[in-house]
């Protein structure tokens, strides 16, 4: 197939350039509000509309910050040994999921504080909205032609103007946005729409993503400048995502083994 011929920039406004990229982030911070708005207008939810335009600010706050450390550390550390001040120079691109992630649960610490709420009760209210940004970020990719997949002759596979070898690829940026964004959304969504053991939903999250990642990386290219870990098939993604099944596993488990809601809720 063609690859479809997106201009990256969005809207042009003289020398302010706004990029798809940049919409897809804001794309999916606002569904995410939207979403959790409505979920906070349900009797007995225990949040408030204010309270959920603090959790998608603060989560903003984690994705972008989280995500660009992370990035720098796990995957180009040795560069930011070079120039520690790149760690600063988000414009010239790079974000990791696993460093987004990461700010994100910091965040919900924070909130957690803040609101005078159990760690888990924002965590499991928020966790199933984040597949959509999740979804608008993996489109995004696609857009700019970037992190595209390993060499492929499926009929569906496409050649990205930024691929220097010039080969049909799997387009497994679009892989993501349905695993990791479409059906990890419904998944937890609808799992999450009946009371659940604390931590139970965002343990589902993490293996949820984790498998959806792993699975995907056997089909997206490695980073260049890292290449494979191990054995000619080992990513850093995989090797990223794999303790999130793991653990994921443990705290659904550790969650009903510990559930004491009365049993009237527990459904």
């Amino acid at each position: 197939m063609e690859f479809p011929q997106i201009d990256p920039v969005a809207i042009a406004l003289g020398p302010l350039q706004i990029h798809w990229y940049g919409l897809m982030y804001l794309f999916g911070f606002v569904g995410g509000w939207l979403l959790l708005t409505w979920r906070a207008g349900r009797p007995d939810s225990g949040w408030t509309r204010d309270q959920v335009s603090d959790l998608v600010f603060y989560v903003a706050l984690g994705v972008i910050l989280g995500g660009r450390v992370g990035y720098v550390l796990f995957y180009n550390f040795g560069k930011f040994l070079d120039d520690p001040l790149w760690l600063f120079a988000i414009w010239t691109g790079g974000m990791s999921f696993h460093g987004g992630a990461l700010g994100v649960l910091f965040a919900f610490w924070l909130l957690a504080r803040k609101f005078g709420k159990r760690y888990f009760a924002v965590a499991d209210f928020a966790v199933p909205v984040v597949p959509i940004g999740l979804a608008t970020g993996r489109f995004g990719n696609f857009i700019n032609g970037e992190l595209w997949g390993r060499p492929s002759d499926a009929p569906w596979a496409m050649v990205f103007p930024s691929d220097p070898m010039g080969v049909a690829r799997h387009p497994s940026q679009l892989y993501e946005f349905f695993l990791e964004g479409i059906v990890l959304f419904l998944v937890l969504w609808l799992y999450s729409s009946r009371p659940r053991p604390a931590g139970a939903v965002t343990g589902l999250f993490g293996v949820g993503y984790g498998l959806s990642r792993t699975f995907v990386e056997f089909f997206r290219e490695p980073d260049a400048h890292l290449g494979y870990l191990a054995g000619g098939w080992l990513t850093m993604g995989m090797l990223l995502s794999i303790p999130m099944i793991v653990i994921g596993a443990a705290m659904i488990a550790w969650a009903y083994k510990h559930d004491d809601r009365p049993a009237l809720k527990r459904g």
